[in-house]
């Protein structure tokens, strides 16, 4: 979403995303979508920008740039040496403000079960990412 901001016109706190997904074995699957909108049309950006945004060739640059801009943090390697935890306080393990977090407008899930070293390797997390 922060890789899309940058050329689309709007805000962060302005674009919503949503991912959908269904496992192999799920009927229908294996499937997996992102969408990403905006519900407040106005100065701020053309929404043909962010359709625009869409096409093929530029989604996969931007997923490019995306997955390049998440291998190092701001905060490593106190981020990456996070460890998710089960009491509630602590629902993301590599994610922080620097690298990962969405507004508050924008997440409808509060930013939870984050982590992004399930996407690329990080300083502390080897052998989980999907993408390499």
């Amino acid at each position: 979403m922060r890789q899309i901001v940058l050329d689309c016109g709007y805000s962060s706190a302005s674009i919503r995303e949503r991912l959908y997904s269904r496992g192999q074995d799920d009927d229908g699957g294996p499937m997996a979508g992102v969408l990403l909108y905006t519900a407040a049309p106005d100065s701020e950006g053309t929404l043909g920008g962010l359709v625009e945004l869409g096409d093929p060739h530029s989604l996969g640059r931007h997923l490019t740039q995306a997955l390049e801009s998440v291998r190092i943090c701001a905060s490593d390697p106190l981020c990456s040496e996070h460890p998710p935890s089960n009491d509630g306080r602590g629902l993301h393990a590599a994610c922080g403000h620097a690298c990962l977090f969405a507004p508050e407008t924008s997440c409808e899930r509060g930013n939870r079960y984050l982590d992004r070293s399930v996407l690329v390797d990080t300083f502390a997390g080897h052998g989980t990412a999907f993408f390499t």
